[in-house]
């Protein structure tokens, strides 16, 4: 009988701007799915495409779906936006102003909603 189990492995210094493999997502997929599950989020924002992409879909694409609220049985209100580490690493200062400014504006839509719950 074969087990599936998960093992650690330490591979040295930590990774630096590198999305998670499919294993390493799904190994933490359980643990997001109990914490969404116990805390029942009213909205959630999805910072970057592999937040995206985990929990809405391959198809997504951030930088042309940014801000846009989409339909999901995890919470009333999902965004995705941007990674700010992604934000930080753009070379060019003009497109990161650019960059910035959308990231502050989705997070200002899910502000709105947050504040007419109440």
């Amino acid at each position: 009988m074969l087990l599936n189990t998960l093992i650690w492995i330490s591979k040295g210094r930590l990774r630096l701007h590198q999305a998670p493999n499919a294993q390493e997502i799904a190994a933490c997929r359980p643990w997001l799915d109990s914490e969404l599950a116990l805390v029942k989020p009213y909205a959630i924002v999805c910072l970057g495409a592999t937040a995206a992409q985990t929990l809405l879909g391959k198809q997504l694409r951030v930088t042309r779906q940014h801000g846009e609220f989409m339909a999901s049985l995890l919470a009333p209100f999902v965004i995705a936006t941007l990674h700010p580490a992604a934000i930080l690493r753009i070379p060019d200062p003009r497109i990161r102003e650019s960059a910035h400014h959308q990231f502050v504006t989705d997070l200002q839509k899910v502000a709105t909603q947050l504040r007419s719950r109440s």
